[in-house]
């Protein structure tokens, strides 16, 4: 018969004396325990210390750009005359700017309407913009009479179509609106019979933004809004486009806008009253100087601090941070000291180290600045301080300028040899052009520019060379699909003859023309294209790469990635670059570095969640074990408690006999 409980038959604790056997035997599973949990607080610990590199990092980041460094305030004496801002290159002084009169934009006005849906015509709007020049105008009729329109070449021409989808009034604003070709379109009801006037605004300022409007199609779209200040005016002119008139330290200066840039070096002026005058100084902004090497130094100490919380040991109650002797964080924290104690290689000017504008390691190891020797430094000069922080490139030739690097640079100064200076791609037309444009017959054109191609309509008229010109070059430059991509030309003439040349330079700069009725009469039989050149030379006497105007250091030379742009000047020696990489700069790759998917703190921890994960499966084979372990341990008692139960029955059996024997 089974016994119906361990221990009956013995009459043993069975139970309990498994339940005791079996935490011995589950000792080796707090020893996993333990461990997981030292790993699990390395684990929080790095992920820490990558919240606090990363913070670190983003710090030093921006305190790696020049521009933190060199900033210039502009600052007005009067700020309801005119606002302003400054770029680092600004020239600090003291400027009296006597405003005459502002930038206005040209409006005019159409024929009343006796409302705004009745249909009107069909037909092509082309909207030109250039200067109105000579003549006279009357200002009761809003017309000119002997008067020029002059084309701006740098103001594309733009097209509008009306058509059954919008032929009246409102359809007309609101194609005009949609088409963005520069003009603002509104309808103003004057309360008269015919109340319903449409009004257009150019949205440029200036006298060469004054409007031409062209009209193809229905007789009715013509009447309404065909308008040339040279010839047929169906339009009438509310307000006359100027450009802003001042003087600045009694030099005239004018501007096709409110915003007037480089009537002082470094300055943008943003006019907001005329007839008023004020001053304007220009100072170095030491305050953002200050602030940022402020930051530079609150950014190691934050860093710093973390890094000693990690690996302190209180020597009170004989306790160690988490990562105490951590190879990595010691490595780490070495690092940071050992650049910021470096000399910074390659840099011209008079800071190479930080201690020269006041930032000091104290005897703690934080950093401490002296903002009385960094002002003596940003008075004294300026424009070296941002080289201790950011990275940059110092041409001696004022013809070459700095572009970028990459993290193959090496710092240094290296010699400039151009060979070739980049040139733009042109097609030089082989006679002279008519100069005469017809709708339909000699008005259409195909070119390829820089690997683009599209069609251009020109706008039908009787021009000059230099009037056609301009209005091809604006014809051109309006079609969507070569602004889209960036591509524009220029076009000049010369005895008649068009030159068209792309605004890009280098051997992707290309000019040619495929079809089009006008073909020939703008260019003649055989027109010459020319691809353009890229500039060609050497970098640390290695031969550069060219692309544009733009030569990049050799692959595998030390000047590797170092890309400076040759905007002019002869061949041959060009001088030096001096590239520098500054301490904000390096900290910041150094932090990639750590902080790389590859790097020494995610080696680390996939290292820490493996052996976690060598314990999970450790714990599992434990456990499986001991489950094994405890039902052997019972069936070991079972049969010693069915033993023995045996052996009391025989005993008792014994016993019964031995009793029963006669005394």
């Amino acid at each position: 018969m089974a016994l119906s409980a361990p221990g009956i038959g013995s009459n043993l604790d069975v139970n309990n004396i498994i339940s005791q056997l079996m935490t011995l035997e589950r000792q080796p599973l707090a020893a996993l325990d333990n461990k997981e949990a030292a790993y699990q607080a390395k684990l929080s610990a790095y992920g820490t210390l990558k919240s606090a590199l990363s913070t670190f990092q983003g710090s030093v980041h921006g305190l790696s750009n020049l521009s933190k460094f060199q900033a210039v305030k502009a600052s007005p004496a009067d700020a309801t005359v005119l606002t302003a801002s400054a770029m680092s290159n600004a020239v600090p002084g003291n400027y009296a700017i006597n405003v005459t009169q502002l930038a206005k934009s040209q409006t005019v006005m159409a024929d009343g309407k006796a409302d705004m849906t009745s249909v009107i015509g069909n037909g092509t709007l082309t909207f030109q913009f250039g200067t109105i020049s000579g003549g006279s105008f009357d200002s009761g009729t809003g017309h000119y009479t002997g008067a020029t329109f002059t084309q701006d070449a740098a103001q594309a021409s733009k097209t509008v179509t009306i058509d059954a989808t919008n032929n009246n009034l409102q359809g007309i604003r609101d194609a005009i609106n949609a088409a963005a070709v520069g003009v603002t379109a509104t309808i103003v009801n004057d309360g008269s019979a015919t109340p319903y006037r449409l009004v257009l605004t150019s949205n440029a300022t200036g006298a060469a933004s004054s409007m031409k409007i062209s009209v193809s199609g229905d007789a009715a779209l013509q009447n309404l809004l065909a308008y040339n200040p040279a010839g047929t005016q169906n339009l009438a002119q509310t307000s006359t486009a100027q450009n802003a008139a001042l003087t600045v330290n009694g030099v005239s200066v004018t501007g096709s806008s409110n915003s007037i840039s480089g009537a002082i070096q470094g300055v943008t002026l943003n006019l907001l009253k005329d007839a008023s005058s004020t001053t304007l100084t220009v100072t170095r902004d030491s305050a953002s100087v200050q602030t940022a090497v402020q930051s530079f130094v609150d950014a190691y100490n934050s860093l710093n601090k973390v890094l000693n919380d990690m690996t302190a040991y209180d020597a009170a109650t004989k306790q160690a941070a988490v990562l105490q002797g951590d190879f990595t964080v010691a490595n780490l924290r070495n690092q940071v000291r050992s650049t910021l104690n470096s000399t910074i290689a390659g840099l011209s000017g008079n800071y190479t180290l930080l201690s020269q504008i006041g930032v000091s390691f104290q005897s703690n190891g934080t950093m401490k600045l002296d903002s009385s020797k960094l002002q003596a430094a940003v008075s004294s000069n300026f424009a070296d301080i941002a080289g201790l922080f950011a990275d940059t490139g110092k041409p001696s030739d004022s013809l070459i300028s700095y572009s970028s690097a990459t993290t193959k640079t090496t710092p240094g100064s290296y010699a400039v040899n151009v060979t070739r200076l980049a040139t733009k791609g042109t097609l030089v037309g082989a006679a002279a052009a008519n100069t005469t444009i017809s709708a339909g017959s000699n008005d259409t054109l195909t070119f390829a520019i820089d690997g683009v191609t599209a069609s251009v309509t020109l706008t039908a008229g009787v021009y000059t060379a230099a009037t056609l010109a301009a209005m091809v070059q604006s014809a051109i430059n309006g079609v969507s699909a070569f602004s889209s991509m960036g591509v524009s030309v220029a076009v000049t003439e010369s005895a008649g003859v068009l030159t068209l040349t792309s605004n890009r330079y280098g051997s992707a700069s290309t000019v040619s023309v495929t079809g089009g009725n006008g073909a020939t009469d703008l260019l003649g039989v055989a027109p010459v294209s020319t691809a353009g050149l890229d500039a060609a030379g050497t970098i640390n006497n290695v031969t550069a790469s060219g692309a544009g105007q733009y030569l990049t250091g050799a692959t595998g030379d030390v000047s590797e990635g170092l890309k400076i742009q040759v905007t002019g000047g002869s061949t041959g020696a060009r001088g030096t670059v001096n590239y520098s990489q500054g301490y904000a700069y390096k900290l910041d790759r150094l932090m990639d570095g750590f902080l790389a998917s590859t790097g020494p703190l995610s080696s680390r921890t996939d290292g820490i969640t493996s052996s976690i994960k060598d314990i999970n499966s450790r714990r599992e084979a434990l456990n499986r074990r001991l489950v094994d372990i405890e039902r052997r341990y019972r069936i070991q008692f079972a049969s010693l408690d069915k033993m023995m139960s045996s052996m009391n029955q025989t005993s008792n059996y014994l016993a019964q006999q031995l009793a029963n024997l006669p005394k």
